[in-house]
């Protein structure tokens, strides 16, 4: 049995017919980076963020107001009563009307 020795030409060659019957491969494009937010809406997304979180972990669990209240010191479950009953009386600002 005689063998043909494979030399590293032929390698080549037949590499190089592959590498063109293959069509190329796009470049992949980086996706975009996201723009960075201001002061303010980053913290607006940080409070809806925590505001998403605690709905679910009241429903979860089934707490009330009462029982978030009394998660805290006394006096602070009593301040933040307070907040939310100031923040519910505030009365809307008035819009100016438009010049005529």
């Amino acid at each position: 049995m005689s063998s043909k020795p494979y030399d590293f030409r032929q390698f080549q060659a037949e590499l190089a017919a592959l590498e063109q019957s293959q069509p190329a491969p796009k470049p992949a494009r980086p996706e975009p980076r996201p723009k960075p937010l201001g002061k303010k809406a980053a913290e607006a997304a940080r409070i809806a963020r925590a505001r998403e979180e605690f709905l679910a972990l009241r429903e979860r669990h089934g707490l009330s107001v009462a029982d978030v209240v009394a998660f805290f010191p006394e006096e602070e479950g009593i301040a933040y009563l307070q907040q939310l009953l100031a923040a519910a009386e505030q009365k809307p600002r008035r819009r100016k009307k438009p010049a005529e």
